[in-house]
């Protein structure tokens, strides 16, 4: 069974990444749908934490299989990819509605996770329980920055920005002390990955590094501008659900 799982070797854009790459635009016009209609009801709460437990059933059993004697790779097993902060904030941003924690969601979100859905660094084709793990993740994180800011209208400002890029730098810092000294390359900061990936065509390192901090740094101003003029009562930092109003008027 586990040979038979193993054989085949996933392929961009071949038919599996295609009906993923549909999933993934269905699934998000769904919640799209589903935020703006129930933002303030029961519904709209009940969808966030089904996002949110969902993500957690994914990747927690994953997290604990790479920490156990017979999985465990230093390279892959700590939770140093940005991937790995992104399904967190993903769960505290579905569960809270915070906005600094939605920010993180819909910029990580938006760039990096849904760089990895177009180019992804995978080896296992469908259905290797690795393929199933790698998608569920991705593109669960990408719903949740689409419900969360589209769907539910908690939308980022200045704040969230430089909240987002002081957070990603702080993780790019540690990453790559901790790729220094263990011989790793989380978040691909020490050398660019195996297989193909839009990191080839910003050239050799350091310089892939440093470009990918200047168009960071721009795209996510781009991606902030069309919110940032809108009012600052369009996006509250805490959604507000009905049982909450109620207990707020009983104090």
């Amino acid at each position: 069974m586990e040979q038979r799982l193993a054989a085949g070797r996933f392929a961009a854009y071949d038919t599996s990444h295609l009906v993923v790459l549909a999933l993934l635009v269905a699934g998000a016009a769904l919640l799209v749908r589903t935020g703006r209609a129930h933002r303030a009801d029961a519904t709209g709460r009940r969808v966030a934490t089904g996002l949110a437990l969902t993500l957690l059933g994914v990747t927690i059993p994953v997290q604990v299989l790479y920490l156990t004697p017979r999985f465990l790779e230093f390279e892959r097993a700590l939770p140093l990819q940005l991937c790995d902060l992104a399904w967190m904030a993903s769960v505290y941003a579905l569960w809270t509605r915070r906005r600094w924690a939605v920010g993180l969601v819909y910029y990580w979100g938006l760039t990096l996770t849904s760089q990895a859905v177009l180019t992804p660094d995978l080896g296992a084709a469908f259905p290797d329980p690795a393929f199933l793990v790698f998608w569920a993740m991705h593109l669960l994180v990408v719903w949740a920055a689409v419900y969360l800011t589209w769907g539910l209208g908690i939308t980022p400002d200045w704040r969230s920005y430089r909240t987002t890029v002081a957070v990603t730098g702080a993780w790019a810092a540690t990453a790559f002390l901790v790729n220094a000294a263990a011989g790793t390359n989380y978040g691909y900061l020490n050398a660019k990955p195996a297989s193909a990936s839009v990191l080839d065509l910003l050239g050799e390192w350091p310089w892939y590094v440093l470009a990918e901090v200047v168009i960071l740094l721009v795209g996510w101003a781009l991606l902030t501008w069309p919110w940032a003029g809108r009012s600052a009562d369009e996006g509250t930092s805490v959604q507000v659900w009905p049982r909450q109003r109620a207990s707020r008027r009983s104090r």
